[in-house]
């Protein structure tokens, strides 16, 4: 498929797209290889290369080509956001604590220890925030820029809690999902800054002071290519409001099917900003098992059959095909042509192989026994049709079967909308056209539930902030606040007061979004299973999903 010109311009999700459009040079070689994927002692061992990868590697995105899509100038666009930030704050230092403050407030985990990282599997040095993959690339020969864009770890590593449900940014999970990422904030904050200090003499001597070992070859590239390109892009712009037509999201949620109707050429809802079919970061526990990807099960693994899976069916051929099927993230999330996208198939099987092993946090606070077991049998009779098969097993409890359900259940109908059958046709006619068998309209995917405890706010489009609250729709609020917050492990969910908002005296580690369950696409009704149990029961069965 010869895909249209304006793929260099708007193709996004991931880093801050303004600039990256900006620089539509091509031709040109990468000089290295993400410098922020760690080092794998056994490289026989799939599981550590596969955990290497997730947490690190750049799949594509380390690119030139990814430079005029997704990928930023890193050291040009860190220096203006620290620039905007002394604006702001004269207090404020050029210097590395600044940035990192800046970068927390968008959700970004800095400097935070990785828990769940297999042996063998050592940590890269860099200052980098977790999940945000930076390496060197030559736009033109004798010339060197750092870029950066995002990985798997930006997205779906999350913070780990404290037994009392407070969030703890200095602990990761590679898996859970990071509910406080904030890519629109981030995306929207790097337009404005470079903006405001392109133009200004301030800027060079700020990357110099925050990067002291960049090299005269990147100051003179940075100074003689890449700033008179930002500065050019940015005056094509003149006084748009922001850098993309369609919103990138809130607080722990994306948009990556408007980003991919972008980079492949096809009308935005409404121009764009009536293309808001959010969805939820998942938690990737169990994730294997299903046939079907995305929230409505639109990339489906070619010619399997529509049943239950088991662990039985974790074979060689079916982690192959999922990874297949991961590759093409990388088109909208990184700015990865489809063409080049398969590139990364050994990486994303070793991912695979990674993900098979994976379990979330366990809950860390206070589970009844008794009463977990009594949510087990509410849960076989109320929810594993759909959700899965999960029996007891030790302090918690296993998916062993999956039953790829999907279909309608009142919830808010615009994300399956967005994902119509021109959408399915255009991929179709990528190169992907014999690795994903893709369909649109069926409805929603019923996906697996582990790791549920820290993954609200709940349903596709994070509308309901508890469990409680899912069961009883009587109690869905209208409003809350999402980002940087803590867990309320009784309710199971966000921790709010009666208003929506955090709790009187709670200071969030990103900044908080308040989320309109009135707005497009973020409605909260429908899911209405559950709202007949009765009280014990619901108790029992929320008990149980702790446990998950």
């Amino acid at each position: 498929m010869t895909l249209p010109r304006r793929w260099g311009r708007l193709a996004l999700v991931g880093s801050a797209l303004l600039l990256l459009a900006a620089l539509l040079w091509g031709g040109a070689r990468p000089v290295g290889e993400s410098l922020t994927r760690p080092r794998v002692a056994d490289q026989a061992n799939a599981v550590a290369r596969g955990a290497a990868a997730f947490e690190g590697a750049g799949f594509g995105g380390i690119s030139t080509a990814a430079l005029s899509r997704n990928a930023v100038p890193w050291r040009l666009v860190a220096a203006a956001l620290v620039l905007d930030a002394q604006s702001r704050d004269p207090a404020a230092r050029i210097d590395a604590a600044t940035l990192a403050r800046v970068l927390a407030r968008f959700g970004f985990l800095n400097g935070a220890t990785v828990v769940n990282r297999p042996s063998g599997v050592m940590a890269a040095t860099t200052a980098m925030p977790l999940g945000m993959t930076t390496g060197d690339v030559a736009p033109v020969g004798g010339s060197v820029v750092r870029v950066a864009n995002l990985g798997c770890a930006a997205c779906h590593a999350g913070v780990a809690y404290h037994a009392d449900g407070t969030p703890d940014p200095a602990r990761a999970v590679l898996g859970m999902p990071n509910t406080s990422l904030d890519l629109e904030a981030y995306t929207m904050a790097v337009f404005a800054a470079l903006r405001r200090f392109s133009a200004s003499d301030r800027l060079l001597p700020a990357a110099d002071a925050l990067f002291p070992d960049m090299s005269l070859r990147e100051r003179a590239t940075l100074r003689l290519l890449v700033l008179p390109l930002v500065r050019r892009r940015l005056a094509a712009l003149g006084d748009a409001a922001r850098p993309l037509p369609f919103p990138n999201g809130t607080p722990g949620t994306t948009n990556g099917v408007a980003a991919l109707k972008a980079a492949l050429g096809l009308p935005l809802i409404g121009g764009g900003m009536g293309d808001v079919g959010t969805v939820s970061i998942p938690d990737l526990g169990d994730r294997v098992l299903r046939t079907r990807l995305l929230v409505d099960g639109a990339y489906g693994v070619p010619g399997a059959a529509r049943r239950a899976t088991t662990r039985a069916d974790l074979t060689p051929d079916h982690r192959r095909a999922l990874a297949a099927i991961t590759t093409f993230f990388t088109v909208p999330s990184m700015g990865v042509h489809p063409d080049a996208a398969l590139d990364s198939l050994g990486d994303a099987t070793a991912v695979v192989a990674f993900l098979e092993t994976y379990r979330p946090q366990p809950f860390p606070g206070v589970i009844d026994p008794a009463q977990a077991r009594a949510g087990a049998a509410v849960y076989a009779r109320a929810c594993a049709a759909c959700h899965g098969d999960y029996r007891l097993s030790g302090q918690g409890a296993r998916l062993e079967g999956y039953p790829d359900w999907i279909g309608e259940v009142g919830t808010d109908p615009l994300r399956g909308a967005t994902f119509a059958k021109p959408l399915a046709d255009a991929v179709g006619h990528t190169a992907y056209r014999s690795r994903i068998a893709v369909t649109a309209g069926q409805g929603y995917a019923a996906p697996p539930l582990t790791g549920l405890w820290a993954s609200a706010p709940y349903l596709h489009n994070g509308s309901v902030p508890t469990l409680d609250a899912l069961l009883s729709p009587e109690r869905r609020p209208a409003r809350f606040q999402v980002g940087g917050h803590a867990l309320d492990f009784d309710r199971v969910g966000l921790r709010l007061g009666a208003d929506g908002g955090y709790p009187r005296g709670y200071r969030p580690f990103s900044q908080g979004v308040w989320i309109d369950t009135r707005q497009p696409g973020r409605g909260n009704g429908g899911h209405d299973f559950g709202a007949g149990l009765p009280a014990r029961d619901k108790a029992s069965l929320i008990a149980f999903l702790k446990l998950l």
